[in-house]
């Protein structure tokens, strides 16, 4: 059992935003530029699941266009109206609307705020080892290994 001793309450708005705001190597960094994330479920030292409060800048992207081989994620608007975009196309979405990836699919998705007032969004994922991300319209790719990411191009070398 751990000695970490967690909240059992507290203030999202009051958890650090992320220091480092993406793991994406460039030239895709500067791509989610505008976009701020309070990493709510590590606040509580959850395993299992992770939940974010993501914050979007207008003009900012949740993260590069992608889907998971073993994670699966939920995304619930609390204020704004990103745009959806997933292979299907686009989808303006309103706060109280809530869109859901399953993995394995290969429906890749990602927000877009496209609007001039911030979007703000809760997302929740699993945590499942050994999760890999494609990427259907960039030359990138992830796989998590030991709880490591680890990018590389789609051929495979390294960033």
């Amino acid at each position: 059992m751990s000695e970490t001793k967690y909240p059992a309450a507290l203030r999202a708005a009051n958890v650090p935003p992320q220091a480092r705001h993406t793991n994406y190597p460039e030239p895709f960094a500067s791509r989610v530029a505008g976009r701020t994330k309070r990493r709510l479920g590590d606040a509580f030292g959850l395993t299992n699941f992770g939940v974010n409060l993501t914050r979007l800048a207008p003009g900012a992207i949740s993260a590069m266009r992608h889907s998971h081989a073993k994670q699966d994620e939920l995304v619930y608007i609390l204020e704004g109206e990103p745009v959806l975009i997933t292979n299907a196309g686009e989808t303006l979405l309103k706060p109280g609307d809530c869109a859901g990836f399953k993995c394995g699919t290969g429906d890749a998705h990602h927000l877009v705020n496209r609007g001039t007032s911030d979007v703000v969004y809760l997302e929740i994922g699993d945590r499942t080892p050994g999760d890999a991300v494609t990427y259907p319209d960039d030359d990138i790719a992830l796989t998590v290994i030991d709880g490591r990411m680890r990018f590389a191009h789609r051929d495979g070398r390294p960033y």
